[in-house]
């Protein structure tokens, strides 16, 4: 498929559609290579503003040519998935009644397709295992009913009343309400049909015995894929055993994230009559009391690796890498344990996998700005050291690393970049230095308009003479000599980064395409410059965060002479909202022109009706009662009489994380002080903006907020907001 996207060069008259452009890029998955490594399955949806419609689109390509070829555009279609070690596939289809069919097709003809089998509600997170030829085990997530069967929200029981009642702390989580169903892990059979001698060609498959594995081992109220986020991220498959991380059901998920890693022996894919819950082998260290991710299985199930962080109720502790060489006995190693109890290697990996001989770990780890890839032998794992890493990557973000095909030392990495929205390539561990580009979707940033030469980095020194990192976007026209206006990025989290990756939400390029140079910089507090340099923010919300800020801008001002600082805004969303919010109440509110706060805090004291309250509790240490000064020490309302700058103020009524009444407030004091200011909210959004139409609207309307007071022409396509708004100011 051919991108359909208007190339924004310097000759473009029409700078200003980049955000139209970047938004409506085609947005690939990451890619799972075949058995022979010669096709890749993915998916790919894309959003029409002319029509208004989405695309949603399962393709084959082939790694030799980079030609694609498309599969089904079933709107319904997702999780694909190679099925045995020949080109049939298998994906999952949403039904109209909630149910989810498996249907199987060949890659080479896509009209050939059929039903293997149709299960009673909606699951997803589709995971396969070649048990033996034609038997393949799968797994998938769905949610369960209190008594353990699939909970399919069209078969559900309509309720007279609209009430609910809670006795207990988790109300809601991200942008709904705590329900009795819980998510749970599903296993069953995909087996194929015995040959006869009349019929000489390969039988169908069907799906047999779909079992709730939680339920039946005997676990209680664990949940897992855990919400709101988790997927096949948090469980992984194979011929004799099935591993997942749940948080503890015994502690209240508001206040801690404790979890527990279960390996769950498959004597039986179609039966676990008899399991008793003695036969599920809990992994856990003593130490490390916090939040568990990334369980992955050795090919023969005998070994798992997961990552594990030390303490309870932080949810940006750094995670340590265990490898349990024998569930059985219960020996779990702590790589790079070290006697002090925080770990020889100062990065907190996100990511693990077994190479294709199971005798080194593939680590994904976040560092300097980039998603990069390590390599780790298992030999003697117990003395390793970081210096036994081998690094595989050095620029953009790799988000996946899986074999290149079934036996094979060689890696299919799907990644990004600034200026690219997916690439896939093939890397051989033992000469990383030389890799395969075998797709790459923006084409290097010239489908948008984009190259390598706008981005740079800078590295200045921070609030207690530590080095701090950002990220430069410059315009595509960019020319020496002239000076550009500034965008001032600041990221969520606050333990978060801007890393060499692709954004649908904020991606720097859309501001740097409209004139801006965009300048992204991770303070104390960002993750990927060592878990010292994250904890660093921890009772400093307002502190060395707001004086690393300081000290970048008066750093641009120095020694960046093509941007006009005279012109600047700031950005910024979730913390980054927090941050502009506290800007404007202090001095580095006055450099800037105009101001956008995307769902930030306002009230600190607030954040006691979010839903994880582990989150404040632990950055300011303690809660409320216990230390007022804390929280009162980084309230932005503290320092209301000091906002003078102009400010958009954007937030959601579905974001239950930071609830609208921070955005209103901070909305109410900018009119009752005649400051210029607008609110943006969307009703059907949460905490982050996803549906395109909204996203366009966003993007649209900050853009013409921002560049109004820095001189800049207006976005194209004015945002139509006459519907239901109060154009009225005090």
């Amino acid at each position: 498929m051919t991108i359909r996207s208007m190339k924004l060069t310097p000759d473009s008259n029409e700078p200003s559609l980049a955000h139209r452009v970047l938004l409506g890029a085609p947005r690939r998955s990451s890619a799972i290579p075949n058995a022979a490594g010669t096709l890749a399955v993915y998916t790919q949806t894309s959003y029409s503003f002319e029509s208004h419609s989405k695309t949603n689109e399962i393709r084959v390509i082939e790694i030799e040519t980079g030609r694609s070829a498309l599969i089904t555009n079933d709107p319904g279609a997702s999780n694909p998935q190679w099925l045995g070690t020949e080109d049939q596939l298998v994906w999952l289809k949403t039904k109209t009644n909630g149910n989810t069919s498996f249907i199987v097709g060949d890659a080479r003809e896509a009209d050939k397709t059929y039903t293997a089998g149709t299960v009673p509600g909606p699951v997803s997170d589709l995971k396969v295992t070649i048990i033996e030829p034609g038997k393949i085990g799968f797994a998938v997530s769905g949610k369960a009913n209190p008594d353990g069967s699939l909970y399919n929200p069209h078969d559900a029981k309509k309720s007279h009343t609209t009430g609910r009642l809670y006795t207990s702390l988790f109300v809601r989580h991200w942008d709904a309400y705590v329900e009795p169903q819980k998510n749970s892990i599903w296993y069953g059979l995909l087996e194929q049909a015995a040959l006869t001698p009349a019929r000489r060609q390969a039988g169908k498959y069907s799906v047999s015995g779909l079992t709730n594995l939680i339920a039946v081992s005997g676990l209680g109220a664990v949940e897992s894929p855990m919400p709101p986020f988790g997927g096949t991220g948090d469980f992984d498959i194979s011929p004799s055993a099935i591993v997942f991380v749940g948080k503890d059901p015994n502690l209240n998920p508001a206040t801690h994230t404790s979890c527990s890693c279960y390996y769950a022996p498959m004597f039986s894919w179609t039966s676990i009559a008899g399991m008793s819950t003695s036969e599920i082998k809990p992994c856990k260290v003593a130490a490390l009391r916090g939040a568990m991710s990334s369980p992955v299985l050795s090919s023969d199930g005998g070994s798992i690796a997961l990552l594990a962080m030390g303490e309870d109720g932080y949810e940006s502790d750094k995670n340590r890498i265990l490898y349990v060489p024998n569930p059985w006995n219960g020996e779990m190693i702590e790589v790079f344990e070290s006697p002090d109890g925080k770990g020889h290697w100062e990065l907190s990996p996100s990511a693990l996998s077994f190479s294709h001989d199971d005798k080194s770990l593939f680590i994904q780890t976040e560092e300097i700005g980039r998603g990069v890839l390590y390599q780790l032998s298992l030999d003697n794992i117990r003395q390793s050291k970081p210096d036994s890493l081998k690094r595989l990557t050095r620029s953009g973000y790799v988000n996946d690393a899986v074999p290149a095909a079934l036996g094979s030392s060689k890696l299919f990495l799907s990644g990004s970049s600034l200026i690219d929205n997916s690439v896939w390539s093939i890397l051989d561990p033992s000469n990383p230095e030389e890799h395969q580009v075998v797709s790459s979707s923006g084409r290097g940033g010239s489908a948008f308009g984009l190259s390598s030469s706008q981005v740079d980095e800078i590295w200045f020194p921070g609030a207690e003479g530590h080095q701090v990192h950002a990220w430069i976007v410059k315009p595509s026209d960019f020319k020496p000599g002239e000076k550009y206006p500034l965008a001032y990025l600041i990221h969520g989290g606050p333990q978060g980064a801007w890393n060499d990756q692709w954004s649908t939400r904020w991606n720097p390029a859309v501001f740097a395409e409209q004139g801006y140079v965009v300048i992204t910089p991770n303070p104390t507090g960002s993750t990927g410059y060592g878990q010292s340099f994250t904890d660093g923010i921890i009772g400093q919300w307002g502190g060395r965060p707001y004086e690393d800020l300081v000290r970048g801008f008066e750093f641009i001002e120095q020694n960046l002479a093509y941007v006009d600082t005279s012109r600047a805004v700031a950005l910024g969303a979730s913390y980054g909202g927090y941050m502009m919010n506290w800007i404007q109440g202090h001095p580095l509110g006055r450099k800037f022109k105009a101001l956008v706060t995307h769902d930030g805090v306002f009230n600190v004291e607030s954040l006691l009706s979010s839903e994880e309250l582990y989150f404040p509790l632990h950055d300011l240490q303690g809660p409320l009662w216990k230390k007022p000064e804390n929280w009162a020490q980084w309230n932005p309302a503290r320092f209301l009489q000091n906002w003078q700058t102009p400010h958009l103020i954007i937030h959601n009524e579905l974001d239950y994380r930071l609830p609208i009444s921070e955005g209103l407030a901070a909305f109410n004091v900018l009119q009752m002080r005649g400051i210029d200011s607008a609110f943006l909210t969307f009703p059907d959004e949460n905490h982050w903006v996803i549906n395109p139409e909204n996203s366009l609207l966003w993007h649209k309307t900050v853009l013409n907020w921002i560049n109004k007071y820095v001189g800049l022409p207006p976005a194209a396509d004015e945002p139509d907001l006459s519907s239901g708004m109060n154009t009225l100011a005090l």
